[in-house]
């Protein structure tokens, strides 16, 4: 175990970095680097993605607390929206972490895989929208803002991530410049997170006893406490290092060079299942 932990604080310092670097949570590359890590500790295939996904959830909750207190104190969390999305955030949580459950490890990989590539062509190729001042006309209503909350939610569960994403580029379309957007958007991943992470603790619980006893030791329903608490003790400092870093480099090449590494990231996540 000695050496796996030494691999987790490794991948949680290189997620943390990118995180700050690139201003997107590290999810796309916690996910990926936990699967690589827990198949070389023979955690079984059945339960390998499962396992990756809810990990990288917890560590979102300690990583989404310390980016939604950043940007709070610059006054760029819109609370009112956050307040309307957060019941849709939790519901949709919980619901994508009950689908992801039941999806074969395989599969869901091919999926994880298939959501890097297309993250990774976003950034290489779209631009966010920027806007000077917030325009709230556009936003839809209390309840349609829940809803959106709750396709956030299960669709972020499903991959481990925090949701920045998707959030960010929605509420952008609907009216809040981009500062607003990103601050906003790392309060949302509070909920989304914490409610994965129990959803991924919980449906755990019911996979196949065969698989459940060659689990690992440490793993709780889906999620790997070792793994947890080593990746978000190292991302929680590495991710400061890239938010200094990320005001010294380019950010246009920065982005291009974090979108190159989610193609691969996901190609090699796609060939390497047994799906394919």
């Amino acid at each position: 175990m000695d050496i796996f932990i030494l691999y987790y604080l490794a991948a949680g310092a290189f997620a943390g970095l990118l995180a700050g670097l690139f201003g997107i949570g590290g999810g796309m590359i916690i996910v990926p680097a936990l699967i690589y890590i827990f198949k070389a500790q023979g955690v079984p295939s059945a339960a390998l993605t499962h396992v990756g996904i809810g990990t990288s959830l917890a560590t979102i909750i300690v990583t989404s607390i310390s980016s939604l207190r950043a940007h709070h104190s610059k006054g760029a969390v819109n609370w009112n929206v956050w307040k309307r999305m957060a019941p849709g955030l939790v519901i949709g949580s919980l619901i994508g972490a009950a689908v992801a459950s039941v999806i074969h490890g395989d599969s869901l990989q091919v999926i994880i895989g298939v959501g890097a590539f297309l993250v990774g062509l976003k950034m290489l190729f779209m631009k966010n929208k920027s806007l000077q001042e917030n325009d709230f006309s556009k936003l839809p209503s209390p309840i349609g803002q829940t809803g959106l909350g709750g396709f956030i939610g299960a669709i972020s569960a499903i991959f481990g991530i925090g949701g920045g994403s998707l959030t960010v580029p929605i509420l952008s379309y609907y009216g809040l410049k981009i500062q607003h957007a990103v601050g906003t958007s790392a309060a949302c991943g509070l909920p989304i997170a914490c409610a994965g992470a129990i959803g991924f603790l919980v449906f755990g619980q019911f996979i196949d006893p065969n698989v459940k006893q060659d689990l690992p030791n440490g793993v709780l329903g889906f999620v790997h406490m070792y793994a947890f608490i080593c990746v978000s003790f190292a991302s929680f400092f590495t991710a400061r290092i890239g938010a200094k870093l990320a005001h010294k480099l380019p950010g246009a090449t920065l982005k291009k060079a974090f979108a190159v590494l989610l193609l691969i990231v996901g190609v090699k996540l796609i060939l390497n299942s047994d799906v394919i």
